[in-house]
Formats: structure tokens, sequence, C-alpha cells
């Protein structure tokens, strides 16, 4: 390939360029008229405007973001996250345009993208799954659902059947509130997914949400990069991720590595991808919750722990050069954490809080430490896009060195014009629950009181020595 197209904005598209630009691979860059002027256009080589600022007049909207591709003689796409990633139709679109499509078949994002039937597949595998329903269409009989909920059992969450990301998820602790959470979701689902169907699964008090990072070839062989954690979230969005997850027991974690394998390869799946699942940390089971056709927000921490580059795999994969990797040769080295910096006011359920930022000095001087942005000082934060303006990854021989300099690198990090979450997230690991590696996905609702204590934009935290355990 000697030119891609980039569908997708911030600091993914960002990351793309910077993995294209080291093959010698020249990029198209798309935006809204929101993002005139950002960070991924100024890298790209070439960019293209597909419309205004709300994402279904812009970044959704297929036909224009094809005709970029196509303007510029694009010979392959990379969709990163969100938006059209998985996209079967934009998919299938831009191969009958000629135009690569660097990521899974369309058939797997199909399978998997239904996260109802990718339950099926992954119970065909032998992958265990929680108890679950069938997908739901708006204005399908009320009273189906309520016996589905029945027999699914409370508490439950109603879920998208048409995308992840925890987008429009709800939980549901009795049937008086099931209507409206249904409502809800299917609104959120429609918005995010041009998808309101639904489904209701089996909600796990004490869980654990740990992901496996796999890579299949497409010829029904893969691989897998071990696993991250990801039980500290937020509206049942992630915000904390590391690797190695603390405390997991050898058995349970090989248990896991096989079920991820055995989905991925049973599947002929090509590229990257992550099959996420829900531990109870009572009895130690794990269920299947569902298999991401993209590369994941968190790549990084991977990336950090083992060397790969996950995106210029994708793209060598993609173009039939890349040389495949046998399992024995992919080793784990050190540990390592990322932080997701919101522009978000934790102390008002985490509202996002757009504005201009007026100051966005990122640290430099910490070992171990990378940043992943698309934004810098003088943007404007818009409320069009996720909140997101950075990711903090550090890494180092041991967990307590990864959360020290991880510490030391929120305590750094300069920003003044919006709210946003450094101080949360700072108080998030240094909280002795996370530092003991005892977390679950319920933890920062159960200790919102500490987390949000006194909680102002101008709030810093002593910078103390950190002491984590090993």
């Amino acid at each position: 390939m000697n030119k891609i197209l980039i569908a997708n904005r911030g600091e993914i598209a960002c990351r793309i360029i910077q993995a294209a630009r080291g093959l010698g691979i020249k990029t198209i860059a798309v935006y809204s008229d929101a993002d005139a002027g950002s960070l991924h256009c100024e890298m790209a080589d070439f960019a293209v405007r597909v419309g205004s600022a709300p994402a279904g007049q812009s970044y959704l909207d297929m036909d224009a973001v094809l005709q970029a591709g196509i303007q510029h003689g694009a010979e392959g796409v990379h969709p990163g996250y969100g938006f059209l990633s998985e996209n079967t139709v934009f998919a299938k679109a831009a191969e009958r345009n000629g135009i690569t499509w660097i990521g899974p078949t369309a058939e797997s994002i199909e399978d998997m993208g239904d996260k109802h039937r990718a339950r099926s597949i992954a119970q065909a595998c032998g992958v265990p799954v929680l108890p679950g329903s069938r997908a739901f269409l708006p204005g399908e009989n009320p009273e189906l659902l309520t016996l589905e909920a029945a027999r699914v059992g409370f508490p439950l969450l109603v879920k998208a059947a048409g995308g992840g990301g925890g987008i429009g998820m709800k939980r549901v602790d009795d049937p008086a509130a099931l209507a409206a959470a249904v409502i809800s979701t299917q609104s959120q689902a429609l918005k995010a997914f041009n998808d309101a169907s639904i489904y209701l699964e089996r909600f796990v008090p004490r869980a654990r949400h740990i992901e496996v990072q796999v890579f299949g070839y497409g010829d029904g062989t893969a691989v897998h990069l071990f696993e991250r954690e990801c039980s500290v979230q937020r509206r049942f969005q992630k915000i904390v991720e590391e690797s190695p997850a603390p405390h997991l027991a050898p058995e349970v974690l090989d248990r896991m590595f096989s079920a991820a394998l055995s989905l991925t390869a049973g599947q002929r799946y090509r590229g990257a991808g992550t099959v996420e699942f829900i531990l109870d940390a009572v009895s130690q089971e794990f269920y299947f919750l569902e298999m991401n056709t993209r590369i994941q927000v968190e790549h990084g921490v991977t990336e950090a722990i083992t060397g790969w580059d996950l995106v210029r795999s994708q793209i060598l994969l993609a173009a039939g050069t890349l040389e495949k990797m046998p399992q024995t040769s992919i080793r784990r080295n050190g540990a390592a954490v990322e932080c997701r910096v919101y522009a978000e006011n934790p102390a008002k359920n985490f509202l996002p809080s757009p504005g201009l930022l007026e100051r966005f000095v990122l640290p430099s001087q910490v070992d171990g430490l990378r940043v992943d942005t698309g934004v810098r000082q003088g943007d404007l934060i818009t409320s069009f896009y996720d909140p997101m303006i950075a990711k903090l990854i550090t890494w180092a021989p041991t967990r307590a060195g990864a959360l020290q300099r991880m510490d030391t690198a929120l305590q750094s990090t300069e920003i003044s014009g919006i709210r946003h979450n450094t101080v949360f997230l700072q108080r998030v690991i240094r909280h002795p629950e996370f530092q003991a590696g005892k977390v679950d996905t319920s933890f920062v609702d159960r200790e919102k009181a500490a987390l949000l204590a006194d909680l102002a934009e101008s709030a810093r935290i002593d910078a103390g020595p950190l002491k984590v355990a090993s």
C-alpha cells in the first residue's frame, strides 16, 4: 500500500498516521467543520472535509468518507475505533471500490457486531456465556420483553445489540425499572450505532472486566497478546486499564486465553481484535461478554508490555506482507497502566466539559511514559464527539513502578479552560483497594465519596511518595 484513508478523527487518527508514516505510507484524513485545522489533519498528507460538525453528517456519512478515499487514490482504509469501524456496509463498500479494509472481514464484523449472535457463536466454540435474551427491536410486544427479563433474572443489563463500549447500557434491579431503561438504551443505541435493537444479560454484582488481545491471521490461526484488566469504569466505560491483571490465578488466565483463541480461530478472524470477559470475583468463573472487531482504545497497554505495534501489524496484514509470529515468540515484559484523560466534570456525574483548551501541557520528563492525543493547547473541545483528550500510558518493570510513574504523569499534566478528570484519576490509582489490586466494575460507584470528596477543578493531590504493592 502506498496511500491509506483514515476514517476517523482525534488521537486514534494521529496514532494510525504515525504507524503509516513509519511504513512510508501516505495518509488521507477526513474532517468535519468542527475539526478544521485539527491535529490529525495537520499530520496527514491530505485532508478532506466530509461534512458539518454532527457525526451523523460527517464521520458517519459513509458516502462522503468513501469519496474522500476515492478522490485521493486510497488503496486501503483504516477505520480506527468507533464511528464506522464496525460497520459492515462501509467495509463492503470500500472493498467494492478497490480499497482494502484494514481489519477483519465484513462477515466477522457482522457476526460479532450482533451481540446476540456473537453469544451464540461463542457458545458453539465452547466459550461460557451469561444468561441472556434474544435481540429485541423497538415496538415489539413489551410483555415478551418482561417474560424474557424474568427468565434472565435480576439484576440485569439492558445492552445495545448493534455495538459495544458500554454506550447506552443500563442496569436494572427490578421489573418496574425495565421499560424506562429499554427506551433509554434504544435511543442512545440508535444515535451511536444506527441500530436501536437491544438485548438483556444477567448482571454480575462483583465482577472484574478482563479482556484478551488477539490477533488472527485469517487462515484459522491466531495468537493472543495477553490480558488487560479494565474493571475501573464510570458509566460502564473504562477509564483505567492495566496489564498484567492483578491477582488472577494462572489456571484461570490460561482458560481465558484458550477460550479467546478458540473463538478467534473458529471465526478465521483476521487482524487485531479483543475478546472481553466478565469474571465473577467470588466464584472465579468467567463469561464471554463481547468481541470487538477493531483496535481498542487501550491497545497501547498491550504494546507496552509486548513490544508489538498493533496498528502497524494491522496494515501489514491487510497488505499481505506481515510475517506470522508463533505464540511461543510472544513474551510479556513488565507492567503497564493507562489512564484516559477526559474533558469532563467528575463531581457532576462525569458530565462532558466542552470549551477552549486554554492550557494543555503534557508531561515530558517521566520515564516509560507514552502519550496519545489528538488535541493541542488552544484547540476547542466540542460537544459533538467523545470528550477524551489524551491517554497516558506508563510502563515499568513492576506494577508498583508503572503506577508511581503514572502518579507523576498525572501530577505533571497541566490543563485549564475546561474541567477534567486528572485529579480523580490520581485518586483512583492512590486508593488502597486499587493499590492492592482489589477492584471490580463497581469500584468507582462504591468509592465515590472518597474519590470525589471536595473535588475542585484546581485541586491537586499532595505529590508525596506513592506506595503500591508489587
